[in-house]
């Protein structure tokens, strides 16, 4: 059986309705920089998706081809994640969407190297007949974060916002966004398939202790 990483992590991936705090490990991602508007037929953001997909299945593929991978396991693809932000916005503009700034990342296996990523974004290319060259091989670290299981559509996360913003603060921590640690967000449902008000999206931000915390 496939290994997959939503069902052996759920503490990463299938948070409950109530916020939380998560100590988030390092993880690798395949990964593709970019900005404008995620909803434009032909924009970038499809473009960097499509590039995204395009390496994950050529790695999980790879088992079917000449190219083997050590320490190579069959394994579900994981979830599209992003990180967002706006430069000089506190939280999220959603009237001004072309001014958002992202990173659209694939979370990769364990047993995938530079190395490893690089002939897959070569192979992908290739095969798949699209410039990938975009993608990057991206490490995370984000460490201590509040996060929630949103229901609904993304222009209502706000009010998800709100309660993870209350707990941190109930818990003794503050936010801690910074050029690294951004609004992180990982997407659990197909939109093409799913109504908006069943969307299910973990929404993820860094938090620091706050000035005179103690540990409980």
């Amino acid at each position: 059986m496939a290994f997959d990483y939503k069902k052996e992590y759920r503490e990463f991936y299938l948070p409950g309705k109530k916020p939380e705090i998560v100590a988030v490990p390092r993880m690798n991602y395949i990964a593709v920089p970019g900005k404008g508007d995620p909803n434009e037929e032909g924009g970038a953001y499809k473009k960097a998706v499509g590039v995204l997909y395009a390496i994950a299945y050529t790695i999980k593929m790879s088992k079917m081809g000449d190219h083997r991978i050590d320490g190579y396991f069959d394994f579900v693809v994981p979830p599209l994640e992003g990180l967002w932000w706006q430069e000089g916005v506190e939280g999220f503009d959603y009237t001004k969407k072309s001014a958002f700034q992202w990173i659209a990342m694939i979370r990769l296996p364990d047993f995938v190297t530079r190395e490893d990523f690089a002939w897959a974004r070569q192979e992908a290319s290739e095969k798949k007949k699209t410039d990938c060259s975009c993608a990057e091989f991206f490490t995370l670290e984000e460490g201590l974060c509040v996060q929630i299981m949103h229901i609904g559509p993304y222009e209502e996360e706000a009010a998800s916002v709100v309660l993870m913003d209350k707990l941190a603060e109930e818990k003794g921590y503050r936010s801690d966004f910074t050029e690294v640690r951004r609004h992180h967000e990982i997407y659990l449902s197909d939109v093409r398939k799913t109504a908006p008000e069943r969307w299910r999206t973990v929404i993820r931000h860094p938090v620091a202790p706050s000035a005179g915390r103690t540990d409980d």
